[in-house]
């Protein structure tokens, strides 16, 4: 794990995949990091050419992507910003989904124990004698 994501407080991680999540909710944003992702760096004009909105539209959006940390703005030639994907608060935002994952999967886990603990109990007592009933 990297550093800077190792160095993060718990409650960090979980305002930090807040942003990730709310961020990704939107399909013009993703759309916005898909061209990032596989065109590299660009300006809002550049994005507002592949997304059929305007170009205030796109620095909206911009604007709030990096405020979750999803994209960094560099000063480009002519006082034009590019910007550019960073994977940090999406690492930790798989990083709190994967701690999500590990403890459902020990619940259910658990569950599945249970429930097979039970199914052998009904399917090798007789009837009568579940519950302590004895006929």
């Amino acid at each position: 794990m990297p550093p800077d994501i190792q160095a993060l407080a718990e409650p960090d991680i979980a305002a930090i995949a807040e942003q990730v999540f709310t961020a990704l909710a939107d399909p013009t944003r993703r759309a916005i990091l898909a061209a990032l992702a596989s065109g590299g760096a660009a300006t809002a004009t550049d994005l507002a050419g592949l997304v059929p909105i305007t170009r205030q539209a796109i620095a909206k959006h911009l604007a709030l992507l990096a405020g979750a940390g999803l994209v960094m703005a560099e000063p480009g030639e002519r006082r034009r910003v590019r910007y550019r994907l960073r994977s940090a608060p999406m690492q930790v935002a798989q990083q709190f989904l994967a701690a999500l994952a590990r403890d459902w999967d020990g619940a259910l886990g658990a569950l599945k124990d249970h429930l097979d603990k039970r199914s052998q109990v009904t399917t090798t007592t007789p009837l009568g004698e579940i519950g302590g009933h004895h006929g």
